[in-house]
């Protein structure tokens, strides 16, 4: 009988997944991974990583399956926290979700699960896995999870081969409303239990007081620039330019200064914020909500905009630096001057956008058809054909 172990985290869409497998004949043992201690700058009641635990613990007894819990909290600072610190620092947003699964559910509990006995490792993520022979070789597909409301794929784009060949993913197939109908039906004590928020193991977070742990609050200014900005025409002569060169113009963030808007107030660090960013700015007085549109970490200055429609909110394009690119499929990767119709998104549950990949000496171009609200630095972008995530990369 071959022996699994799944991460089993208090939640309903985990608990599921260890039964149905249970079901289907397999040697089921959990783990309740512990990764984070400190409470500072989370929100109350928002990780109750106690009750998780319990909670854990009576799914497991329900089930009839052997329990444990293991502490990665050394490492999860080490990899996840401290390089979320990191990226914040230098005016970039990170997305510790992503990284939480690449460096820890799919590495170290994976090389536990392997130390234990275990031939694969389950997870509760809404995605599919299907292997397929190519060439005499075994490749592993990340597919879309079948709810495409809950659809998890994008949070497991920096997973490679060998990690996808050794996981499983149990309630790809079905929809939430059919898990949570299933734990109800066993009386498990996650049947209830709300989706997790906030960051990986750690909870929902008030971020600046969260990000203060590292970094330091320090007075500047906040400058608001309006939707005539000259910055924001610069596309309008790409066609004139090389390709290359109308590529680097389209994926070009804005760039602001002091003299392209007028000081409307303070703020206590700018890697405190990030694009897009609505609340925490405490500014008044303007005609339409303000939004962070761009931040500059050494000059101290956060620029906003009115609006969620401003201009410096859009961009036609992103650039994906040549180290920073990921292949779930190696078999597809794109040789250089070659290009690739996909479908991409940039944040988790952002509908899917027609797109076309571009592969340079540098790296890689994704041009969207459609501009897209919210490029932001340090996040990932994934790129799929059809229902397939095929790669990504961290946004330049």
């Amino acid at each position: 009988m071959k022996k699994i172990i799944v991460g089993l985290s208090g939640g309903v869409d985990s608990s599921v997944a260890a039964y149905l497998l249970k079901e289907q004949g397999y040697d089921v043992h959990a783990i309740y991974m512990i990764n984070w201690h400190d409470t500072q700058g989370v929100i109350e009641g928002s990780c109750p990583s106690d009750d998780d635990v319990l909670v854990a613990q009576l799914v497991a007894r329900k089930l009839g399956i052997p329990f444990q819990t293991v502490d990665f909290s050394e490492l999860y600072k080490k990899r996840v926290v401290d390089y979320m610190f990191s990226e914040y620092e230098k005016g970039r947003t990170p997305n510790p979700d992503v990284l939480c699964n690449r460096e820890i559910k799919f590495d170290v509990f994976l090389d536990k699960a392997v130390e234990l006995g275990a031939e694969l490792v389950a997870t509760g993520h809404y995605c599919r896995k299907e292997s397929i022979e190519k060439d005499g070789k075994l490749i592993h597909r990340l597919l879309a999870g079948m709810d495409n409301n809950k659809d998890q794929s994008y949070f497991l784009c920096q997973l490679s081969q060998k990690q996808l060949s050794k996981a499983l993913f149990p309630i790809g197939e079905l929809q939430k409303s059919k898990v949570r109908e299933i734990a109800d039906m066993l009386g498990l004590a996650s049947a209830k239990k709300k989706d997790s928020q906030g960051i990986c193991f750690v909870g929902k977070v008030d971020l600046p007081t969260f990000l203060q742990q590292k970094l330091t609050c320090k007075t500047g200014n906040i400058v608001l620039i309006p939707d005539d900005y000259s910055e924001f025409n610069k596309t309008m002569t790409y066609k004139d330019l090389n390709f290359q060169s109308q590529l680097e113009l389209l994926s070009e963030p804005y760039s602001y200064n002091l003299e392209a808007g007028k000081i409307v107030g303070k703020h206590q660090g700018a890697h405190f914020y990030t694009i897009g960013q609505r609340r925490g700015l405490g500014i008044g007085g303007l005609k339409e909500p303000p939004f962070v549109l761009g931040i500059d970490v050494k000059k101290n200055i956060v620029y906003i905009g009115e609006g969620k429609q401003h201009p410096g909110l859009f961009r036609k394009a992103l650039f994906l630096s040549k180290n920073e690119i990921h292949w779930v499929r190696p078999d597809l990767e794109l040789n250089v001057n070659k290009s690739l119709k996909i479908y991409a998104r940039i944040r988790y549950r952002q509908t899917l956008q027609d797109a076309t990949l571009y592969m340079t000496k540098k790296g890689a171009y994704i041009i969207f058809e459609e501009a897209q609200r919210g490029i932001t630095s340090g996040q990932f972008a994934a790129f799929y054909l059809e229902d397939e995530l095929i790669g990504s990369g961290v946004i330049s």
